[in-house]
């Protein structure tokens, strides 16, 4: 027998593999913090001796989920400014708002309440766009999970920086910083093209070819936005972004609710990748990003939760079902947006944004054992015929009961390992107090 460190065995492993292989009763073989085998459990606990054997029971065993755009310090304002459209939302409320509150101490603890959140709603990774990236960065770290952090690009200054020169100088200290890290990365984050000039995103864009490194951004929020260029610019931000050549297999586009056909082949021809969030973008009537057509026309299409100010949480199976059900209302075809297809855009789909895709997204082989399991013994889950379609329209982020990063135990029986919960609520409940006597 191999010693290895540890055994997972599962009623279900839904690999999202190429072939989307579902397997039953099977195990997952883990050493080292990767994934060795995949093998039926009577198999494996013949090969194998571990450290560490955990039965699973009646649960589903699947890659963790990856959040494709968040700012997670903003946490601390969920609920704050609710019902509102978004240039309002954002003009006399959110704004204003960070203008008096955000500073390290903030990020620090607003970052920190959503990456419990996250973890205990089965995120094992997201990628952020936030001020002070390098407090978010040291809490990825201590936490053990996996994130790309956003180094945040804007014309104006915050409480981060003063001028576009200096964000990018603070960002790519980052980048330096944690160019060797293996659960961290860093990715340009320039906020959006009516706040971004295009002379600072030409320089983005240089950057991000001569390092390979994404480039994030919210474009085509929503179709004001897409006038407003019109009328300033004479060209949609789009076409824009396409003459500086930012549009290109780096580029990871936010939100993308006003679309031409035309457009959409330009990402698909491009290999550009689209981050959809669908909870938020209906919050804020934002409009509807053409799901459908982006998936048949080629277009990798990620997940994101946007942040909780605009949502009012970071639960993926949340933005599964939504990205699901609203896919099909707009297509007018029950077919569009299947499970298999949801699925994917949670996780490999994510890790493909990222350029992650040979590491984490799928429960393959060689890649990083970032796992998380799903109960289904509830009366609530029962009875189970597809675990896939189960996982998209009958899965609550309660469901999840244990993650692993790099084979690391990060939340064991829906307990926070490396997190203090009580200190996390504390903190929290402070904020809340000190925001909402002003």
């Amino acid at each position: 027998m191999h010693n290895i460190d540890l055994i997972l065995d599962a009623r279900w492993v839904v690999t999202v593999n190429q072939d989307n292989d579902v397997l039953e009763q099977h195990s997952v073989i883990i050493d080292k913090g990767r994934i060795i085998e995949i093998l039926p459990s009577s198999v494996a606990h013949d090969r194998y001796l571990a450290k560490n054997h955990q039965s699973l029971g009646d649960k589903v065993l699947m890659p963790g989920l990856i959040n494709c755009h968040t700012h997670s310090a903003m946490s601390l304002l969920k609920g704050y400014a609710d019902d509102l459209a978004l240039m309002d939302w954002l003009q006399n409320h959110i704004w204003p708002a960070e203008s008096q509150w955000v500073d390290e101490e903030f990020v620090h603890d607003g970052a920190e309440l959503a990456i419990a959140e996250m973890l205990r709603s089965g995120t094992t990774c997201f990628m952020d766009m936030y001020f002070f990236p390098d407090i978010v960065a040291k809490l990825v770290n201590q936490s053990g999970m996996r994130a790309a952090i956003g180094m945040i690009v804007l014309d104006f200054p915050t409480a981060w920086a003063q001028t576009a020169e200096e964000y990018i100088e603070k960002g790519l200290r980052l980048r330096d910083e944690y160019r060797e890290h293996s659960r961290i990365k860093t990715v340009f984050a320039p906020h959006a093209p009516y706040t971004v000039s295009e002379d600072t995103l030409q320089q983005i864009r240089m950057l991000s070819d001569e390092m390979d490194l994404p480039v994030t951004m919210h474009i085509h929020e929503t179709q004001s936005e897409v006038d407003e260029a019109i009328k300033n610019n004479l060209k949609r931000p789009l076409q824009s972004l396409n003459d500086i050549g930012l549009i290109s297999p780096n580029l990871i586009a936010v939100h993308m609710t006003a679309l031409t056909d035309n457009e959409i082949t330009l990402l698909a021809e491009s290999g550009a990748h689209v981050a959809h969030c669908p909870v938020s973008n209906l919050k804020l009537a934002s409009g509807f990003c053409p799901l459908d057509k982006l998936l048949k026309a080629g277009v990798n299409v990620c997940l994101g939760t946007d942040g909780s100010a605009s949502n009012n949480d970071l639960d993926l199976f949340s933005e599964m079902k939504t990205a699901a059900l609203l896919a099909k209302g707009v297509a007018g075809d029950a077919a569009c947006a299947s499970a298999n297809e949801i699925i994917r855009m949670a996780t490999i789909n994510g890790a493909k944004a990222l350029g992650m895709q040979d590491e984490i997204g799928s429960i393959e082989a060689g890649k990083a054992a970032d796992l998380i399991a799903i109960d289904f013994a509830a009366l609530e889950s029962l009875p189970v015929y597809n675990p896939v379609s189960h996982l998209v329209y009958n899965t609550s982020r309660n469901q999840v009961t244990d993650a692993w990063v790099k084979g690391r135990h990060l939340l064991k029986q829906r307990s926070l390992t490396r997190l203090d919960e009580a200190e996390i609520i504390r903190k929290t409940r402070a904020w809340n107090a000190k925001i909402a006597a002003h």
